[in-house]
């Protein structure tokens, strides 16, 4: 806590973080490719940028971001645990405040609003940018509910995640060829700078709240079902859309025979 407080060491501390990376472009544009740097001015301007955005992230999560998520699942975990916490169902609110915290973050997601808009336009407005942004939503919040229930009831982990793919598996054989490497790469985009926060300090402030549970052993786990359920939504979002243009197509086939 005490380093994001002082913005000289924060500054310094992500500045060791990114500066390697500064200089492996650099090094191959002018090692490897041999060609100068464009618009160096530039470059270092947009790299004080990166550097100053990133520190204020990064103390902004410490400050702001984990305790809220620690406190809010703190005191549900307390409320249900008012009435009887050993039992996976008094946990209501708790998968409620979950179903929304993944619904919510992800809606807003800057990396998955960026795809979205990027999917639109590739495929000429055939997938919409609201529509799979919404099917990509439901899926982390399906997703983190269902974490939050495996860490109340300390079922193992691999068991779901070894059905989702499998899930993930068959719907790959009836999805439409053109939604299937987005939708896998759905479950990559969700997990960045405003889902990620939150959904960590969920799952270890419940694990550290749940009697019997571990937060080393139970509270991680829940990034690994928002990854996977985006994937099972998104492909779903695509059959659904297969279904309803071949329903419209036979309904359209039928009026012409009949006239």
């Amino acid at each position: 806590m005490e380093l994001y407080l002082d913005p000289l060491k924060l500054l310094w501390a992500t500045a060791k973080d990114v500066l390697p990376v500064l200089g492996l472009l650099v090094l191959f544009q002018m090692g490897v490719l041999r060609q100068p740097l464009p618009r160096p001015a530039r470059m270092i301007f947009g790299f004080g940028l990166v550097l100053v955005g990133m520190a204020c992230f990064l103390g902004g999560l410490d400050l702001a971001l984990f305790p809220v998520g620690r406190t809010m699942a703190l005191q549900l975990a307390q409320g249900a645990q008012a009435g009887d916490g050993a039992v996976w169902t008094a946990y209501g609110w708790m998968y409620l405040f979950a179903f929304l915290v993944g619904f919510s973050t992800t809606v807003a997601e800057p990396s998955l609003i960026a795809v979205a808009h990027k999917a639109q336009e590739a495929s000429y407005q055939a997938v919409s940018a609201f529509g799979l942004r919404i099917a990509v939503a439901l899926g982390v919040a399906v997703g983190i509910t269902l974490g939050t229930f495996r860490i109340i009831s300390g079922t193992p982990l691999y068991l779901y995640i070894l059905a989702g793919y499998l899930i993930v598996a068959l719907q790959t054989f009836f999805a439409p060829r053109t939604i299937i490497p987005l939708a896998y790469d759905s479950g990559g985009v969700t997990t960045s700078t405003v889902t990620v926060p939150l959904v960590t300090a969920l799952g270890l402030g419940l694990a550290s709240n749940v009697p019997g549970r571990s937060p080393v052993l139970d509270g991680f786990g829940l990034i690994a079902f928002a990854s996977l359920f985006p994937i099972i939504s998104v492909l779903g979002y695509g059959q659904l859309a297969q279904w309803r243009v071949s329903r419209r197509s036979k309904k359209m086939q039928t009026k012409a025979g009949g006239a």
